[in-house]
């Protein structure tokens, strides 16, 4: 069953790991990563990546990008969204420490966010304004009979 509106929103704000989607050109396959996010409903999504990376000169080529994220508990669900990129900029200390505290134990943030403005090289924010939603909820893995078919 689809989501509603606030229902994908506040499941895209939780800290998943999403896979990044984008173009990468004639007779190749969308590039798909793991990718850290920001995002807080009705607002744009954003991530961090290296300005020499692929990711970045795909997404800078291609002007927009896909999110998805996932989970399996409490009921396996998942938000698709996809939009344009609408800024971009060098990454500060600041924002390096906010996504870091979003999925790392407070106790190794620091040291983190320490080792990677050390070793990570030059990093850009890039913002995506959402526009197109694609998202489901299957229920549980428990709601499924023994052969897979579907609710028991």
């Amino acid at each position: 069953m689809a989501l509603s509106r606030e229902e994908r929103e506040k499941f895209l704000a939780e800290p998943h790991i999403a896979a990044l989607a984008v173009d990468a050109g004639p007779g190749r396959a969308p590039l798909t990563v793991p990718i850290w996010y920001q995002y807080e409903p009705g607002g744009d999504a954003w991530i961090m990546t290296g300005r020499d990376s692929r990711k970045y000169r795909l997404i800078q080529a291609a002007g927009r990008f896909s999110l998805m994220a996932d989970r399996q508990e409490p009921t396996i669900r998942y938000v698709s969204v996809e939009g344009p990129v609408v800024g971009t900029a060098p990454a500060t200390a600041e924002q390096l420490r906010e996504i870091s505290a979003r999925y790392l134990p407070a106790e190794v943030v620091d040291s983190y966010v320490e080792y990677s403005l050390e070793n990570h090289g030059e990093q850009v924010v890039v913002r995506m304004r959402p526009e197109r939603w694609v998202s489901s909820d299957l229920g549980a893995v428990s709601d499924y009979g023994p052969e897979g078919a579907g609710p028991a």
